[in-house]
């Protein structure tokens, strides 16, 4: 299927929080995948890696879109969450 990938890296200070922000958008795989692109979403210790291929331009963009968006939210959660904590 794949004419155009992209992996994108997201290194953390610890594993548990890569971890956190890895199942949070883990949910999404297959809820937003379609003919035109798949994701996949592994994680390896302190780093989170999503690989997309896509059959086009136009679909890895959105999709590249979508990605960077779901782990800023993620990210400000846990951000949240953490401060939070500290009170």
């Amino acid at each position: 299927m794949s004419s155009h990938d992209a992996t994108l890296e997201f290194d953390y200070e610890s594993a548990s929080r890569a971890r956190l922000v890895a199942d949070s958008v883990a949910r999404e795989i297959g809820e937003i995948d379609d003919d035109r692109s798949q994701t996949t979403i592994n994680r390896d210790g302190e780093r989170v890696l999503i690989e997309i291929d896509a059959a086009d331009v136009v679909a890895l963009r959105a999709a590249l879109n979508t990605w960077f968006s779901l782990i800023d939210v993620a990210e400000r959660t846990a951000d949240a969450g953490a401060a939070i904590l500290e009170e």
